[in-house]
C-alpha cells in the first residue's frame, strides 16, 4: 500500500485549516485515511502546526512519502532530519546519542530564528504604525490650518467692513403711486 503524509482540508469557504493525516495515494484529498497525525493552520500569523512528532518520523521511517507542502512542513518541524538521523544511526554512522545531540542543537537554533522573526516581524510591525500615525497627524494638521484660513477669511474683519451711505426715502415717490394693472 503506497502510503502519503497530506493535508486534508476542513473548515468553510475562505477559511480553510487542515489535518496532516496518512492515507493511500489512491484514495481522494479529503476521502479515507489510516491515521491523523496532527492540524495545520495556514491563517495564523505566524502558521500554526501541530504535529505528533514520533508518529510522524515513524511514518516517514515506514517510507511514506510526504507531499511537497508536507515535506516543507515536515522539514521546519524537524521530523526530516530526525528520521535522517535515525538512519545514520541505524547504520552505524551515528551513535543514539550523537543524533540526539546535534537534533536538539538544531531545535535550540531553530527556537532562535523562530523568536527573532517574531520579534523582527513585531518590530516592523510598530515602526509602520508609527509612520503611519505621523502622516496621519500632518495631514490633520494641514487639514486644521485649511479650515481655520477659510473660516478667517469668511468673517469679515472689522476695518474690513464699511457701512454704505443711506439713500434718501422721502424722494422715493413710486412707493406712494399706485402700480399699473395690465391689460388684457
Amino acid at each position: 500500500m503506497p502510503a502519503i503524509i497530506r493535508l486534508s482540508r476542513h473548515g468553510k469557504k475562505g477559511q480553510a485549516f487542515y489535518h496532516i493525516v496518512v492515507a493511500d495515494s489512491r484514495f481522494a484529498r479529503d476521502a479515507r485515511f489510516i491515521e491523523k497525525i496532527g492540524t495545520y493552520n495556514p491563517r495564523t500569523n505566524p502558521v500554526t502546526v501541530n504535529i505528533k512528532f514520533d508518529r510522524c518520523v515513524d511514518w516517514v521511517s515506514k517510507g511514506a512519502k510526504p507531499s511537497d507542502t508536507m515535506r516543507s512542513i515536515l522539514s521546519a518541524q524537524g521530523v526530516m532530519f530526525r528520521s535522517h538521523l535515525q538512519k545514520g544511526v541505524a547504520k552505524g554512522v551515528l551513535t543514539q546519542e550523537q543524533a540526539d545531540e546535534k537534533f536538539n542543537k538544531w531545535i535550540a537554533d531553530k527556537e532562535v530564528q523562530v523568536n527573532s522573526n517574531k520579534s523582527s516581524t513585531e518590530a516592523s510591525r510598530k515602526e509602520a504604525y508609527k509612520k503611519r500615525m505621523a502622516v496621519e497627524l500632518t495631514s490633520r494638521e494641514a487639514r486644521n490650518a485649511r479650515r481655520q484660513a477659510k473660516a478667517a477669511a469668511a468673517v469679515p474683519s472689522e476695518e474690513t467692513v464699511q457701512v454704505a451711505p443711506q439713500a434718501d426715502t422721502s424722494a422715493d415717490t413710486s412707493a406712494d403711486t399706485p402700480a399699473a394693472e395690465p391689460q388684457a
